[in-house]
């Protein structure tokens, strides 16, 4: 139907919009206070950019992007994710030339085909960061601090951090071998999914949801007792650098997360709470990306965290902020001769910096202050014809019930001084 959304995506209604304001004006806060800075990107890319970064035989790109071939016969992605479109803007506009190290954030709109549930929707929200340059694990520690403090200003509690490594290219071999020698023999009981992965991508069947419950999957070889030096000294610095800010976290061998771009550091933030939907952050180092699409080779870690489930969250403590306060003032103007007038006296209340309306339609009295109690004005002012050749206007405190004539010269400073304290 034409009066409805398409499935999977909603609106956001004006009654909802202050609390994403709420949790935005969190993000910009936090960000700053860590050194980020927002970029923007389009919210469609070429194909290759997601198959090339996040991976042939994941889910994500095998079965949930909206991809489709333009008029120029181009085939193109809107983004499910935005980690490999803020390395390509990193690229593309020599960001790496300002700074060895390259913090950006954002927040913007990711799609993914997937079944529409509480908190995950095919159209949905994320905030994210991506740390470009350092391959230090205190930029891992950094990363993960940003996640919880930006989740615990919002005032949620019980956040439980999930920590895991996933190797790199030297080690992930000796442990791909591993996966393989251990789920050979039993391929006949693995989900379809699954088999295509054993050949493909054998860690992607650690992070499958329909065969997770098999009794045999906690006897699954772990990657952390197949790291080569490099990453396990890079683990172990790493919960050295989070113990020491008294931060508590539990190790994971089976968090993969599912991009394949991950490198070294996996990480995934939980609030319990949300029941099946508790992941509410997650990412990791992804090094070997940016040199996947194109650069040099570069060390890179994030993390993005969905705002619908935080949200979610948020409403389900009942910690969303009270809807803001409506009109300010609301101008009443009684019969056709005070229409202009009226007009020009909301026009100045506006520019005076007051939130301020008026019926346009000529009801009555009734119907007007009717009009002014829906918008929760603070201040009806009543404009007829004795008030207009008077020069005044009465002033009634909607609050208080209260009401006294005041000079139209004077009405403006009064409703400031009112309102703004």
């Amino acid at each position: 139907m034409l009066t409805n959304a398409p499935r999977g995506t909603k609106d956001i209604l004006p009654a909802q919009v202050g609390a994403w304001l709420f949790v935005e004006n969190k993000i910009r806060d936090i960000c700053g206070r860590y050194g980020y800075h927002e970029i923007r990107t389009p919210m469609f890319e070429h194909t290759e950019l997601f198959h090339r970064g996040i991976g042939e035989g994941t889910d994500v790109v095998d079965k949930e992007m909206y991809t489709f071939t333009d008029r120029g016969d181009r085939s193109i992605t809107l983004r499910p994710e935005n980690t490999a479109a803020a390395v390509r803007a990193y690229l593309q506009n020599k960001l790496f030339a300002e700074a060895s190290l390259v913090k950006l954030f954002y927040i913007g709109s990711m799609f993914r085909y997937d079944r529409p549930q509480a908190g995950r929707m095919r159209e949905f929200h994320q905030f994210g960061i991506e740390a470009l340059g350092d391959g230090s694990p205190a930029v891992d520690a950094e990363t993960i601090l940003l996640a919880i403090d930006f989740l615990e200003s919002l005032g949620l509690k019980d956040l439980r951090l999930s920590l895991n490594s996933v190797g790199c290219p030297k080690c992930r071999p000796v442990y791909r071998q591993r996966l393989q020698d251990f789920f050979r023999d039993k391929l006949d009981v693995l989900c379809g999914d699954c088999k295509s992965r054993f050949e493909k991508n054998p860690m992607r069947i650690l992070d499958c949801k329909a065969d997770a419950d098999k009794e045999f999957m906690k006897d699954a070889p772990k990657i952390t007792d197949c790291l080569c030096d490099e990453c396990r000294e890079h683990f172990e610095s790493l919960q050295r650098h989070l113990t020491a800010v008294g931060v508590d976290f539990e190790l994971d061998p089976r968090l993969v997360r599912g991009l394949d771009y991950y490198t070294k550091t996996a990480f995934e933030i939980k609030y319990a709470p949300l029941g099946a939907q508790s992941a509410v952050a997650g990412g990791g180092r992804y090094d070997g990306l940016v040199e996947e699409i194109g650069g040099n080779p570069t060390p890179a870690v994030g993390f993005a965290a969905g705002l619908e489930r935080v949200l979610l969250a948020l409403e389900k403590q009942g910690l969303l902020p009270e809807p803001e306060a409506g009109t300010d003032v609301f101008v009443v103007a009684m019969g056709e001769e005070t229409q202009q007038p009226a007009f020009g006296l909301l026009t100045k209340l506006r520019r005076a910096g007051l939130r301020a309306g008026m019926d346009y339609a000529g009801r009555s009295l009734k119907a007007q202050m009717k009009q002014a109690g829906r918008a929760q004005a603070r201040f009806a002012l009543i404009l007829g014809g004795d008030e207009l050749r008077e020069g005044c206007v009465m002033c009634k405190d909607m609050e208080k019930s209260e009401q006294e004539k005041v000079s139209l010269d004077e009405i403006i400073t009064k409703i400031v001084a009112e309102v703004k304290g």
